[in-house]
């Protein structure tokens, strides 16, 4: 009769840290100023450029004074910072949750997809100043921004590898960036009222436009 196995000794449990408090009104405030803030520089630097856009036009964008985004930002070049730095922050954090949930690779394929096409629809203020002001970067904060987005690349260029294991990763890879291209740019052009389909229309061609690039 085999012995009962005696089970392993249990490493101690680091301590867990405290939970963050909820913010209070005042945090909430800031939050949200901080948030419309960026929302308003990513319009305005796609409208005039980064060079044409002054501390006092963000201020006077959210209805403050220019002295008083200081209290959120350093300088202009800190506002640019977290837009672009945060928006591959977002697309490699969102691509890598659509990654874990799909089953297979056609559907984290489809699935990629769709989440870069309501990226670009939603944040195509944001791709405009990427593609136009990423050189305005510091360079510490552009080498971040430049890694963030190869690595969200890569994401798609794993997944393609999978269902293309014909393909050349060069090729893959080279699909993947003609993709992208597709879908960051049209949105951008195409959105003066009356001069494109309904936004669900908009939707279906590109992710059958982009499914069409990268597997044909």
């Amino acid at each position: 009769m085999a012995s009962t196995p005696v089970p392993a000794p249990t490493a101690p449990q680091a301590p867990q840290s405290a939970p963050r408090p909820a913010l209070t009104e005042r945090g909430r405030q800031k939050a949200d100023r901080r948030e419309a803030i960026l929302t308003a520089a990513a319009r305005l630097f796609a409208e005039r450029g980064y060079a044409g856009v002054t501390i006092e036009d963000l201020g006077t964008a959210v209805g403050v004074s220019g002295p008083a985004v200081y209290r959120h930002f350093t300088g202009k070049s800190a506002v640019l910072a977290a837009i672009l730095e945060g928006a591959s922050r977002s697309l490699l954090d969102g691509g890598e949750r659509v990654l874990a949930d799909a089953p297979d690779a056609a559907t984290a394929l489809r699935s990629l997809i769709r989440f870069h096409v309501a990226f670009a629809l939603g944040e195509a203020d944001v791709i405009a100043v990427q593609d136009r002001e990423l050189e305005q970067l510091d360079p510490g904060v552009r080498h971040e921004v430049r890694s963030l987005q190869r690595q969200y690349v890569e994401r798609w260029v794993d997944t393609l590898a999978e269902l293309r294991p014909d393909r050349a990763e060069v090729e893959l890879r080279f699909r993947a960036h003609a993709a992208f291209g597709l879908l960051n740019s049209t949105p951008h052009s195409a959105r003066t009222p009356g001069r494109r389909p309904a936004d669900g229309a908009v939707r279906g061609i590109l992710e059958e436009m982009a499914w069409a690039s990268l597997m044909s």
